[in-house]
């Protein structure tokens, strides 16, 4: 397990926030922003995700008190959506209000598609209420160009990323080029909004397309920006913040790490190398 838990430290921040908060004043020295995480999915007690609560209020005190303009992100089953919707709904009212009131933005993790609608219609009923909550969409599910618009008719505001989970054909796009073809034509989309949007990936192509699309069609910089995890792409993360783009890094922290960590490393092989080159630094 010590074993397990040092690979990990690859993409994780540490167990602690106090741990986390060091990677993010690393990360703000290079220019680039941060959303924290505290890592934990499908919650089924109902104390469980009570501390999850309390942990995520703790947190945005924390980051109140120490002056951090990080964001926080989290997943709706960490917060009970595997218990009952109404549950959930007013923990994330508690940590939306405390966010507000710290001036903190509060992004909702996507996750696999059992659950897309239910996350959408809690982040619909937030959204009529706090302005400071966003979502999280994915370019492969088939379903993604009719939540992206109904998303920003309620002037919602969109991560958009490719999909870490595994889905069947019916329900996911699996050829890869035409999930990146996916993810530009709604990249165009939220562009075309003039929607702050959150361009959320590790692919060069992608990258380079957003850069191209950007400058040739003169949309700000600070209209939107790109989003990697910690841990991945470091040395990309600090060429495109040093070359004046806005990046910004979700560090997650936490004990309750292992489906998160499993998830990095079935999405790409070469993140396995990520974590043996760290193993062996």
């Amino acid at each position: 397990m010590k074993l397990l838990t040092r690979m990990a430290r690859s993409f994780v921040a540490g167990e602690t926030a106090e741990e986390a908060l060091k990677q993010v004043h690393k990360l703000r020295d290079k220019g680039i922003m941060v959303t924290l995480d505290i890592l934990g999915e499908s919650v089924t007690d109902r104390a469980q995700a009570d501390k999850a609560v309390r942990d995520y209020l703790d947190l945005l005190d924390t980051l109140k008190k120490n002056k951090s303009d990080s964001h926080i992100s989290l997943k709706l089953t960490q917060m009970g959506l595997d218990i009952d919707d109404e549950y959930c709904y007013r923990n994330m009212v508690k940590i939306a209000a405390r966010a507000a009131a710290a001036r903190r933005f509060v992004r909702i993790d996507m996750e696999g598609s059992a659950l897309t609608q239910r996350t959408l219609d809690i982040f619909t009923r937030l959204r009529k209420k706090y302005d400071n909550v966003g979502i999280v969409v994915q370019a492969y599910l088939h379903r993604t160009e009719k939540d992206v618009a109904d998303i920003l008719k309620a002037k919602g505001t969109i991560r958009l990323c490719k999909g870490a989970y595994k889905e069947p054909a019916e329900v996911a796009i699996k050829k890869m080029k035409d999930i990146r073809e996916s993810f530009i034509k709604l990249a165009k989309t939220l562009f075309a909004a003039k929607s702050y949007a959150a361009i959320a990936t590790h692919d060069s192509k992608l990258i380079d397309w957003t850069k191209r699309y950007v400058e040739e069609n003169n949309i700000p910089r600070e209209a939107f920006e790109f989003q990697m995890l910690y841990g991945l792409r470091n040395k990309t993360q600090q060429k495109l913040a040093a070359d004046g783009w806005r990046v910004r890094a979700y560090v997650p922290f936490g004990t309750h790490w292992i489906p998160y960590f499993s998830r990095r490393l079935r999405e790409r092989k070469e993140n396995v190398f990520v974590v043996m080159k760290n193993m062996f630094r």
